[in-house]
């Protein structure tokens, strides 16, 4: 089941900020700013404990899925499939969550975050090779072109957007002004969210 509540409370639970809100994470108003304890009536106690192994393990994982939002079973099949990719699982993995087309429209710095990226291609305001594309989780690949729709680009959400400098990763080719972009390589290993411990996430499915 998808998490439907506040996303604070997942930063405050990883102990750091996830950027799930944008903007607002930059902002004083963040929890984690302000310094506020993990949640629960122990947090403070909990968060400050030596953790075992697998609660190294378990974290990483479930750092990596709040993230991408993500539920259990999507974010287990990734680990499936990425299993049965030749290569190193971890930066298999990573290949398949950095390559999810609203991680694509986030990183273009086409949304604030990828909440929003989620909303925008659910709205159908995305174009994926010139149609329109409403699934979140498509696979972009090697020559895709990606674009906000002509009748949308002047939507007030999409201003700042527009207006940015971008900060997109070598694997992606960026238009901000034109709010569209195409993917020019795969994603490489500096490319992937620094945060994230696959080796960790490895070892918990692993088990």
């Amino acid at each position: 089941m998808k998490y439907t509540g506040p996303v604070c409370r997942l930063c405050r639970r990883e102990g750091e900020k996830l950027f799930l809100k944008g903007a607002r994470c930059e902002g004083p108003k963040c929890p984690i700013t302000k310094g506020r304890p993990a949640p629960g009536q122990h947090g403070l106690t909990a968060s400050a404990a030596k953790k075992s192994e697998y609660a190294k393990q378990m974290r990483a994982k479930q750092k990596a899925k709040r993230i991408f939002s993500l539920t259990e079973r999507a974010f287990s099949n990734y680990y499936e499939a990425s299993e049965r990719r030749q290569g190193v699982t971890g930066d298999e993995l990573l290949k398949f969550l950095e390559k999810r087309f609203d991680n694509v429209i986030y990183r273009a710095g086409i949304a604030s975050s990828r909440k929003q990226a989620r909303q925008l291609i659910g709205h159908g305001l995305c174009r994926l090779n010139g149609r329109v594309v409403d699934i979140a989780s498509v696979q972009v690949k090697v020559g895709d072109k990606f674009e906000i729709k002509d009748s949308r680009k002047q939507l007030p959400i999409l201003k700042d957007s527009s207006a940015k400098k971008s900060l997109a990763p070598r694997w992606l080719k960026v238009d901000l002004k034109n709010l569209s972009g195409e993917v020019v390589a795969e994603p490489a290993k500096d490319d992937f969210e620094k945060s994230i411990e696959s080796q960790y996430i490895i070892e918990y499915y692993s088990k």
